[in-house]
């Protein structure tokens, strides 16, 4: 059985001309998240969806803050998540934006 590690954040999407999706997203978008790289590739990366309370979607070049569900707990996941610790959005090779953790909950 997994266990959801649940992360309150603050995300900032690429606009478009800076590589960013093309369109938005809705609530429930399950992107890469990258945490850490080596000389320019990703050393790991963790599933996790993205759900808003608020409002219905994220566009390119918008700021908001999530609610960050991490499928699977593991402790390599774990030592990242620190208030303040900041990570990569992905869709494949792709970075899309970047997230902070506000709080674990």
């Amino acid at each position: 059985m997994s266990e959801l590690t649940l992360v309150k954040a603050k995300i900032k999407m690429k606009p478009t001309e800076e590589g960013g999706r093309k369109t938005g997203f809705v609530s429930g978008y399950r992107p890469n998240h990258v945490f850490e790289y080596e000389n320019g590739k990703m050393i790991n990366s963790w599933v996790g969806d993205i759900q808003f309370n608020d409002y219905d979607s994220i566009n390119p070049g918008e700021e908001k803050i999530v609610l960050v569900r991490f499928i699977y707990r593991q402790e390599l996941l774990d030592k990242y998540l620190q208030i303040g610790r900041k990570w990569w959005i992905h869709e494949g090779a792709n970075q899309l934006g970047e997230a902070e953790v506000l709080e674990i909950l």
